[in-house]
C-alpha cells in the first residue's frame, strides 16, 4: 500500500527485491544506487550480518515523477535470503507496493529459488497479497555464468504467474534498470487504476 505524505504532496512506494541467499538482490540495489545518486541527497543504509548477506534491508528512495499531481517516490528493500530471517523478511514485505524476484541462475541453485518463490507466495498470503495479482517482476541473474539453466527451464519452473521477467547479469548491470523501470511502471499503472 502506498503512502500518501499530504503535506509534502509525495507517494512512497515500497518496492521488494525478494529470492535466495546471495541471489543478486543486494547487487541489483547496489546498480541502481550508482545509477540514481544524482537524483538527491538520498543515502543507502545497508544492515549486514557481513560482507556477503544482507540481514534486514537496503533502503534508496528514488523520483519517478508525479501521480494525480502528487510527487512519487520509490524506496527499494532487500529481504535477507536465508530462510532462518523469515520473520524479518515478513516485517520488510509490510505495505509493499510491488516485489522483484531475483533467481539464480545457477543449475545447482534451482531448488533454492523454488524454496525462495514458495516462501514468497506464503509470506504474501499470511499478509492478505495474491501473488498473482501485485506488481511482479522476475529477474533471472548470474546468465554469464557456465552453468546456468536454460532460460525456457526457469521460466516453467518460476514463473507460473506469467509476470514479465528479464534475464540479467546485475554485477554488470545488464537488465537491472529494464527490470527496475518495468515494476516501476506496472506499480503506476497500478497506483493511476485504483483508489488514492
Amino acid at each position: 500500500m502506498a503512502f500518501i505524505n499530504q503535506e509534502a504532496r509525495e507517494i512512497h512506494c515500497k518496492l521488494v527485491y525478494y529470492g535466495p541467499s546471495l541471489g543478486g538482490k543486494t547487487t541489483n540495489v547496489q546498480w541502481v544506487y550508482t545509477r540514481t545518486t544524482g537524483q538527491g541527497e538520498t543515502q543507502m543504509q545497508a544492515f549486514n550480518a557481513n560482507t556477503e548477506r544482507t540481514l534486514f534491508f537496503d533502503f534508496l528512495p528514488m523520483d519517478v515523477g508525479e501521480i494525480r499531481g502528487l510527487k512519487t517516490r520509490f524506496h527499494l528493500y532487500t529481504v535477507p535470503g536465508q530462510v532462518v530471517y523469515d520473520s524479518s523478511r515478513k516485517l520488510i514485505m509490510k505495505g509493499l507496493d510491488g516485489v522483484v524476484f531475483v533467481a539464480d541462475s545457477q543449475v545447482e541453485r534451482m531448488e533454492e529459488n523454488l524454496e525462495a518463490l514458495r516462501n514468497l507466495e506464503k509470506n504474501l498470503d499470511q499478509q492478505g497479497y495474491d501473488i498473482r495479482r501485485i506488481p511482479l517482476v522476475i529477474q533471472y541473474n548470474k546468465r554469464d555464468l557456465a552453468n546456468v539453466t536454460p532460460l525456457a527451464e526457469m521460466r516453467a519452473a518460476l514463473n507460473r504467474v506469467n509476470a514479465p521477467d528479464f534475464e540479467a547479469v546485475a554485477s554488470t548491470g545488464k537488465g537491472v534498470m529494464e527490470t527496475l523501470r518495468t515494476i516501476s511502471k506496472t506499480i503506476v499503472t497500478t497506483l493511476k487504476g485504483g483508489e488514492l
